[in-house]
């Protein structure tokens, strides 16, 4: 059962087809990348899959469950809002910009969550929180504000709280897009290590080619809205077989 089945989607923006009858799956625990140049509908994708946008067509399943619609008989419906939200609970997502909670510290952003829409107890929504922030290398920063922090720090605490939600599945948008060159490099090292230590599945878009290659079992190009290769990194990487693919690869690798 794939953790993620896109079939036949289709996402426009009024006459913009952004996806054009997007089919894709991704096994259980397989972490895949999404390349390609910007407009291609790579973003989209986790947009669609946060439910940040909805899809004009087609169908997605989230470990086989329908995730906004499904088909009775030939009609296309959605699926009602409180099946939706058990279904989105097992998706995570870390953002470019961090979207954290100016307002609170450290701690509070990672447990607000947990306790409020997974209902845990607030001891163990702590005591997760802790372990993560060591984890992440925060441990230090538990009731610090958010503001106080660098944009690596904030990145990082992103990521644990997206993990303190015990997802099955974490998206990953671009994750180091808004940092400075130096400390991407932390970032990276701990999803690095989540890929390395859990069973999650892992969705990401990224311009860091070498981070992709590392991480990734599985990469797929894209190009306006349609897949036009996939393949192992290594392959991917070193013996590309589109044209496309080529291109795109030579203007980012250079």
């Amino acid at each position: 059962m794939p953790a993620i089945e896109f079939r036949d989607v289709v996402k426009r923006f009024g006459d913009n087809v952004v996806l054009d009858g997007l089919s894709f799956d991704v096994p259980q625990g397989d972490r895949v990348t999404l390349i390609g140049p910007s407009g291609s509908g790579k973003t989209t994708i986790l947009r669609l899959l946060m439910t940040l946008e909805e899809a004009d067509g087609g169908l997605i399943h989230i470990d086989g469950d329908p995730y906004t619609h499904e088909y009775r008989g030939p009609k296309r419906v959605a699926i009602p809002e409180k099946r939706r939200r058990v279904v989105r609970n097992r998706v995570g997502m870390v953002f470019q910009q961090f979207n954290l909670f100016p307002n609170m510290t450290v701690l509070e952003n990672i447990v607000e969550a947990p306790v409020h829409v997974l209902r845990q107890p607030k001891d163990e929504a702590v005591a997760r929180a802790e372990q993560l922030l060591d984890q992440v290398g925060l441990a230090d920063k538990r009731d610090a504000r958010c503001t106080q922090l660098s944009g690596g720090q904030q990145q990082r605490v992103a990521i644990a709280r997206a993990l303190a939600m015990d997802p099955e599945i974490l998206l990953l948008d671009e994750v180091t897009s808004a940092l400075d060159p130096e400390i991407v490099a932390d970032v990276l090292g701990v999803l690095r290590d989540v890929a390395a230590s859990t069973d999650i599945t892992m969705l990401l878009v990224t311009h860091e080619m070498q981070f992709a290659r590392e991480v990734s079992n599985r990469v797929l190009m894209f190009d306006h809205g349609r897949i036009v290769e996939e393949a192992d990194p290594e392959t991917m990487f070193t013996a590309p077989r589109h044209e496309r693919t080529q291109e795109f690869l030579r203007a980012v690798l250079g």
